[in-house]
């Protein structure tokens, strides 16, 4: 299993219940091939960086999940026919990155006085 994240503009002139219904069959194809769905964070309508399809506005969905390769292809399949959706990109979140908003943050240890002294009269 992989760790990964799917990010996807929606058309905001879609509705609201057409937008949950594709999301809802994209995680379903996940769920169904044994893969699990994380967090799926709802944005909102957001400002393009550039026109996609003559829009000037997008409703953005993020979403985690961990699966095979094969599952998060039939995703992007999904996702190209679906209507609703303008663009979307899905990425795969290094080991190293996985959990590292949870992880404790590790303190930077300054350099004793003694060095910081002896850098100090390097540069002169």
């Amino acid at each position: 299993m992989r760790p990964y994240e799917v990010v996807i503009i929606f058309d905001t002139e879609a509705d609201e219940s057409a937008i949950t219904a594709v999301l809802e069959r994209g995680l379903d194809v996940i769920r169904n091939s044994g893969g699990t769905v994380g967090t799926v964070d709802r944005w909102g309508k957001r400002t393009l960086a550039y026109e996609i399809q003559k829009k000037r506005e997008g409703y953005y969905v993020v979403a985690e999940f961990t699966s095979e390769p094969k599952p998060a292809a039939d995703l992007d399949r999904l996702l190209v026919l679906a209507d609703e959706v303008l663009r979307h990109k899905i990425m795969r979140v290094p080991d190293e990155a996985v959990g590292a908003s949870t992880r404790p943050k590790t303190l930077v240890r300054s350099a004793p006085s003694g060095d910081r002294d002896r850098d100090r009269d390097r540069e002169r």
